[in-house]
C-alpha cells in the first residue's frame, strides 16, 4: 500500500497551493491510509464528517438524497482532495454521504489532528490553507460549469478534462452528476456520436 510521504502530498497540492516542504513535512506526520472497498460507505447520511481526504487510487463520491434517489454532486478520482467540508468544518451532520465507487485507497487527516497542527504552528495554518483553497477552487468551477454550461457542453468538458471517468464510473452516476438522466445523457451521446 502506497504510504503517505511529504513528497507525494506537496504534489497533490501544488496543483492548486505551492508551500514550502517544511509545511508538508509536518503534515504528513498526521495523515493516515484507509481502505474502502467497491461501495462502501464511509460517510453516511445525516453523521458528521472527521476527515480531510486525498484519493490516493481508485474513486469516491458525495451524494445527497432527493426523492429516495442518490444524486451524485461531486466525483473525485487519484490526486484529487475531498471532505464534505462543510460538516467538517462545523462538526456537525449534514445531509451528505461518501461513497467508494471502486476500490479506494485514501490517505486522511482526521478533524482533531488537523486541529492540533493548527495550534502548534503557522505552517499548520497554512495547510488548512491549501486544503481549503484546493476544495474551494473545485467546489467554484464545478457550481460555475453547473449554472453557465449546458448539459452536453459539460458533458464534452467532462470528456476533455476526465476521459477516464467513462471507464471506471457508471453512466447512471455520471449522468446524475452532469444533472441530468440516464436518458438524456444517453441522448446526448448519441447527438455528438
Amino acid at each position: 500500500m502506497e504510504e503517505p510521504t511529504p513528497e507525494k502530498i506537496k504534489k497533490v497540492f501544488d496543483q492548486d497551493y505551492s508551500a514550502d516542504m517544511n509545511l508538508w513535512n509536518e503534515f504528513a506526520k498526521s495523515v493516515t491510509t484507509r481502505l474502502f472497498a467497491k461501495n462502501e460507505i464511509s460517510k453516511e447520511y445525516n453523521k458528521t464528517e472527521n476527515y480531510i481526504n486525498i484519493v490516493v487510487s481508485g474513486s469516491a463520491a458525495h451524494f445527497v438524497l432527493a426523492d429516495d434517489k442518490d444524486i451524485c454532486i461531486n466525483l473525485y478520482y487519484e490526486n484529487q482532495i475531498f471532505s464534505d467540508y462543510l460538516s467538517f468544518l462545523t462538526q456537525s451532520p449534514t445531509v451528505i454521504k461518501t461513497e467508494s465507487l471502486e476500490k479506494t485507497i485514501i490517505w486522511s487527516i482526521n478533524y482533531k489532528d488537523l486541529n492540533a497542527l493548527y495550534v502548534r504552528s503557522a505552517k499548520g495554518l497554512l495547510g488548512g490553507k491549501a486544503i481549503s483553497d484546493a476544495m474551494f477552487i473545485r467546489k467554484q468551477s464545478e457550481q460555475i460549469n453547473l449554472l453557465a454550461l449546458s448539459p452536453t457542453e459539460r458533458y464534452l468538458k467532462l470528456i476533455k478534462e476526465r476521459p477516464e471517468i467513462f471507464q471506471r464510473t457508471s453512466l447512471k452516476i455520471i449522468a446524475s452528476y452532469l444533472g441530468v438522466t440516464a436518458e438524456s445523457l444517453s441522448r446526448i451521446r448519441k447527438k455528438i456520436v
